[in-house]
């Protein structure tokens, strides 16, 4: 089912394609449903090629009236097109497989009230599983869809959604109805998109910056509909569309706006043209962190961005899947910075999409943020941390390098000169250099061509009174990646004023370049409390504190009067930790004392997860029982501390039952389930109980019977998923067995119910329970990454690796593993290298905490 850049490259040099009209029949029962494609496309005279299918049946294939063999020239994937003329017509009729794993057209029940919801995700290579198609970016064209469904079911596209016309003339006739919806602008086929069943929706409209009326509608499943904000999304809407028409100099290229709430997606969202779709538990049936809205928010805002930049202005081929995302990304913080509500968005930027970058950027499979992608399976396993978060803050150094408003100039006339059309990393390059008379070749090389993180750290000396003599920036590399790179930052002097407060006293911005950089500009003044190298986050490198900010560091993190520069300092002493340059044990001793005057919801949300995988991975395991439940208690202190009905409040008392071992704590964490003892303010709805039985149920205290009678509370389709993961978690070698059996040798959950399950299975108090699957889990991968789709094999193969098992024994066995394996299947490799490199690493890490 691959497809190599080679093959892509010929067959665009064969064909010119100009439309599909595509016909779909979902009433043909659960399993299958009937495509039939008709494709119009020029071609080389008398040259031959293939078009992608993944069929169950192929019925019918139709060449320029010739109708050829399909047993002969259907193989399951591809069809075969032989002889072909100038000018050609090609249909196909096949019946094509529901799918259950998020890829192709994904089938969803509602336990709720029975009813079907159907969505589609093509991205990357998946269209092909709904309809005929030449499955590859650079091959635009129109696409005009006709569907016939259920009457009562709503049917959403890329176009405006018609009036369906009744289908059929006999007794049922009107129980279903054909949808023909009005060609598509020119677009790739992976942002295609259909969605289909009883969905609700709120509408409203916005005036475009053309003058046009720009429909939007708001979308979920029925059960679902009464916790939609739709208000909040249209908001955030408007505000994006107004920023980005202004900067990009461009009105909004498509007819309408639909925002689809989706049942079991994989991703975040979908930046399907005009009709994006949104993983579900976007809609907040319970009280969720802050950090969550936000994050839904800034998710609406980059799908939003790529109605421009991806589906307007397309990449030719998927080396350039990077700059779509990290443009994404980067244009979907700034408007959230300066057009909503969400000003300290560059501070979560900070702390998590370049937390998620530098931890990429340190495996072993780190590549260039362009990178070789010979194939589909290349493209899959590069949705990743270089691909959406490196490549997002190398462009927001390269922003600061040329200047916001020379950027979006270039920005500007890039969408001037190719609208509708494919692209190469050059055309944005060549349109910013014109802008900002920046030469970007260079720049281009070392950043975008090379792998691998600099480090930065500060070098001064001072005279007996404190004032500075020299002052210089070092910049190292690692010897696998010894680029050295210019950065633009900016160095801050942070002092105590009157209250106590660690404010900005000194701000200098400067070029670095090469190993060594004087800056002359902070001579003669005096030493501050703290020096914080990229201050303001301009740069992209990791950075060290000089012994004396360290010690300020440690005793007065909390005291910085501003959210970035605090996050800088804490992403510093987590990095040092990670890198086993500090104790791990001191960085525990720093989020505990400190994450309680924290007062931005996603620095809260990741020191949390931070202080959980150091506990997990980092600390001596010697005395790792001992502080996890020292941390328990400094968790539980936290959250009865807290404000009422605060958001610290909630992520502290989430934090605190995910820690619970002890029976003290397991009687915290049931009096809380069952209402004895709740701290003020603190709602114990119905996800929040879901965590607090799953802590019950990991510690022992609660079993089967228990999570039975809750899903009876909870029979909805979240309280299912919450009901496999915790029936996973059982800590049982019983449960463990069938949990292990239903994910691996089964191939029958959906993805999302397997995504929970393995969640589930990974909890565990005693480490021993996972050691008989270690065998099992090398013994199976290669089948499971043989015989099942992308998306579901990945989170098998990242989900059961036996991460918890930090020994040389679990290093041993995976690098027995990886010898049998060779080079036989790259991606699969690659995936258990970054896992092995997580053992590694933990035991780095726990050397430097004893």
């Amino acid at each position: 089912m691959n497809l190599t850049r080679d093959e892509a490259r010929t067959r665009a040099e064969l064909l010119s394609v100009h439309s599909y009209d595509v016909t779909v029949d979902l009433t043909r029962g659960d399993r299958v449903f009937r495509s039939t494609t008709v494709v119009s496309f020029d071609a080389r005279q008398g040259a031959s090629t293939f078009i992608d299918a993944v069929t169950d049946t192929v019925h019918r294939v139709e060449l320029n009236g010739v109708e050829l063999d399909a047993a002969e020239v259907a193989d399951g994937v591809r069809i075969q097109l032989p002889a072909l003329s100038a000018s050609n017509t090609l249909v196909v009729e096949a019946d094509m497989l529901y799918m259950n794993t998020g890829e192709g057209l994904h089938r969803f029940t509602d336990p709720v009230d029975g009813e079907v919801y159907l969505y589609t995700q093509f991205e990357v290579p998946d269209s092909r599983r709904v309809f005929a198609v030449f499955e590859q970016p650079d091959l635009k064209a129109t696409f005009r869809f006709a569907v016939t469904a259920p009457s009562h079911w709503d049917v959403i596209s890329n176009a405006p959604t018609p009036e369906p016309v009744q289908a059929g003339s006999d007794a049922d006739a009107g129980a279903n109805s054909t949808w023909y919806f009005d060609p598509t602008p020119v677009m790739s086929s992976y942002v295609t998109a259909l969605i289909a069943g009883p969905y609700q929706s709120v509408r409203s409209e916005l005036t475009s910056s053309d003058g046009r009326t720009i429909p939007l509608g708001v979308f979920a499943r029925k059960s679902l509909m009464q916790y939609m904000d739709a208000e909040n999304i249209f908001e955030l809407t408007r505000q994006g569309f107004e920023f980005y028409e202004e900067q990009f100099g461009t009105p909004y290229p498509f007819a309408k706006y639909d925002q689809l709430f989706v049942p079991e997606f994989n991703a975040g969202a979908m930046e399907n043209a005009g009709a994006v779709t949104f993983l579900e538990t976007y809609v907040f049936r319970s009280r969720v962190p802050d950090a969550t809205i936000e994050r839904r928010a800034i998710t609406i805002l980059h799908e939003l961005a790529h109605m421009w930049f991806g589906d307007l202005v397309t990449m030719r081929w998927w080396n350039d899947l990077w700059l779509n995302e990290s443009f994404a990304e980067f244009m979907s913080t700034l408007a959230a910075a300066e057009a909503t509500e969400f000003t300290q968005s560059w501070t979560t930027f900070a702390i998590l999409e370049k937390g998620w970058a530098y931890r990429q950027d340190q495996l072993p499979s780190t590549h260039p943020i362009v990178a070789q992608i010979n194939d589909l399976e290349d493209v899959q396993v590069n949705f990743d941390g270089i691909t959406y978060a490196k490549g997002a803050s190398v462009l927001k150094q390269l922003v600061a390098w040329v200047g916001q408003d020379k950027f979006m100039e270039g920005v500007r006339q890039y969408f001037a000169k190719h609208s509708w059309k494919n692209t190469e990393l050059v055309d944005l390059l060549s349109e910013l250099e014109a802008a900002s008379g920046r030469d970007l070749k260079a720049w281009s090389a070392l950043w975008l061509e090379t792998a691998g993180v600099n480090t930065l750290r500060p070098e001064f000396s001072t005279d007996d009174d404190g004032t500075i003599t020299s002052f210089a920036i070092l910049q190292t590399a690692i010897e696998a990646f010894p680029t050295i790179r210019p950065h633009r930052l900016a160095v801050g002097f942070y002092d105590h004023d009157d209250d106590g407060a660690l404010v900005r006293t000194h701000r200098v911005e400067l070029d670095v370049d090469g190993e060594r950089t004087e800056v002359e500009d902070l001579v003669g003044r005096r030493q501050p409390a703290l020096v914080l190298l990229n201050d303001d986050d301009l740069a992209y490198a990791k950075i060290r504190l000089d012994p004396a900010s360290l010690r300020t560091s440690v005793r007065h993190v909390k005291d910085f009067r501003e959210s970035l520069p605090r996050t800088l300092v804490l992403a510093s002493a987590w990095d040092a930790a990670r890198d086993g340059e500090t104790p791990a044990r001191d960085y525990v001793e720093l989020v505990l004392q400190n994450i309680g005057a924290e007062s931005d919801s996603s620095v809260v949300l990741v020191l949390l997860r931070q202080l959980a995988s150091t506990l997990a991975f980092y600390v001596n395991p010697d005395d790792r029982e001992a502080m996890g439940d020292a941390a328990a208690d400094s968790l539980l202190d936290l959250a009865l501390e807290a404000e009422a009905g605060s958001d610290a409040q909630l992520q502290f008392t989430k934090a605190f039952s995910s820690h619970a071992r002890t029976a003290r704590h397991l009687d915290t964490v049931e009096a809380l389930l069952t209402g004895e003892r709740v701290p003020a303010g603190l709602s114990v709805d119905q996800d929040l109980r879901w965590e607090l039985l799953t802590s019950l149920v990991v510690g022992g205290r609660y079993g089967q019977s228990e999570i039975d009678a809750e899903l009876a509370r909870d029979t909805t389709a979240t309280g299912q998923l919450a009901a496999a993961g915790a029936r996973a978690a059982v800590p049982t070698p019983e449960a463990k067995e069938a949990a292990w059996s239903a994910l691996v040798d089964s191939a029958d959950l959906p993805n999302s119910t397997q995504r929970s399950m393995i969640a589930g299975f990974s909890r565990v108090h005693e480490r021993a329970l996972l050691e008989p699957f270690v065998e099992k889990y090398f013994a199976s991968i290669q089948d499971v990454w043989a015989t099942r789709t992308h998306e579901i094999a990945q989170q098998i193969i990242v989900g059961l690796y036996p991460s918890l098992l930090t020994t040389q024994a679990t290093l041993d066995r995976t690098d027995a593993f990886l010898a049998e394996l060779g080079e036989a299947s790259p991606s699969l490799r690659r995936l258990v290298l970054e896992s092995r490199d997580g053992i590694e690493r933990a035991l780095r890490a726990q050397a430097a905490d004893r």
